[in-house]
């Protein structure tokens, strides 16, 4: 059986789902297109081929071997994209909860079916069905929860926006001796840009007490201001427009001095350096085409 336990980011990781970009599928349609950064490389005609986003993904697959970390792959279901792992569901302490991800996306959970059979039933957790919330939006850092939403009333019109105040309260009841705090978010349908897709997009603490950061991802100046006072401005990497859209904050923690980054993140994985990490770089920017990288990617099961 496995035991379930994640409480931050950055502890050291045990055990993790991986999604698999084999048998991804067709390039979609314009209408098919979920994100605008997906729908701006749908158009352009440099939407990534599989072979290219197999390769990324076994990339990062051999640093968890180099690690000792123990990898699940979902079942592959024949053309369809199953990159990203963390939409579907999340572990928060020892609870496994399935997100209510758009309804196309069902079977991207049974193809787990094999990770699930080896949690105890009573630690997994499926949300009533108006409960929007995909763990992108869902950052752990041991007593706080921090949530990204969108609270604007035109909330149904973005396909974009994936974590409704329903979600935020179904956390706060699930873990009633934690700290949660949401997060609004700024949603664009047609500028990758000026999208926040999730939490992830514009925020992610890296280590014990730093931060990546993108300010203009927030929507209310005093939630940003929340997050830049609890890190410390001097422990928060700040990440222009740019590097938000090719996903600078997106990277992910093997441990508390080990990070996962893309290889052509210069500037970030600098600071990274300088302040003590060890950055294992990887080649990511043909998935970052889609609106995620390494953290969308990836599933926590076990930290220390």
């Amino acid at each position: 059986m496995l035991s379930l336990h994640v409480k931050n980011e950055t502890s050291r990781l045990r055990a993790v789902v991986l999604g698999t970009a084999v048998s991804n599928g067709p390039t979609p349609s314009v209408e098919e297109a979920y994100d605008p950064k997906s729908l701006e490389h749908i158009k352009a005609g440099t939407y990534p081929v599989e072979s290219d986003m197999v390769k990324e993904m076994e990339a990062v697959n051999r640093v968890f071997e180099k690690y000792n970390v123990q990898v699940f792959r979902p079942t592959i279901i024949p053309n369809y994209n199953q990159i990203f792992a963390r939409d579907i569901a999340f572990v928060i302490d020892d609870i496994f909860i399935k997100a209510n991800i758009l309804p196309d996306r069902e079977q991207e959970l049974e193809a787990l079916n094999h990770v699930l059979a080896q949690i105890d039933s009573s630690k997994i957790v499926k949300p009533p069905e108006e409960v929007h919330i995909e763990g992108g939006d869902v950052m752990l850092w041991n007593d706080y929860i921090f949530i990204g939403t969108y609270r604007g009333e035109d909330y149904a019109d973005y396909i974009t926006a994936r974590t409704n105040h329903y979600g935020v309260e179904f956390i706060k009841q699930l873990f009633p001796d934690k700290i949660v705090k949401d997060f609004d978010l700024v949603k664009s349908k047609t500028e990758p840009r000026d999208n926040a897709l999730h939490l992830d997009c514009c925020f992610q603490p890296v280590g014990k007490n730093k931060a990546i950061m993108y300010k203009d991802g927030f929507r209310v100046k005093e939630e940003y201001e929340y997050l830049l006072n609890l890190f410390g401005a001097d422990n928060v990497f700040q990440i222009t427009r740019e590097e938000m859209y090719h996903m600078n904050s997106n990277v992910f923690s093997i441990d508390e001095n080990v990070v996962i980054s893309e290889r052509n993140f210069t500037r970030l994985n600098a600071w990274l350096r300088a302040n003590g990490f060890v950055v294992e770089e990887v080649p990511y920017s043909e998935i970052s085409k889609q609106e995620g990288l390494l953290r969308c990617s990836t599933m926590p099961l076990v930290r220390d």
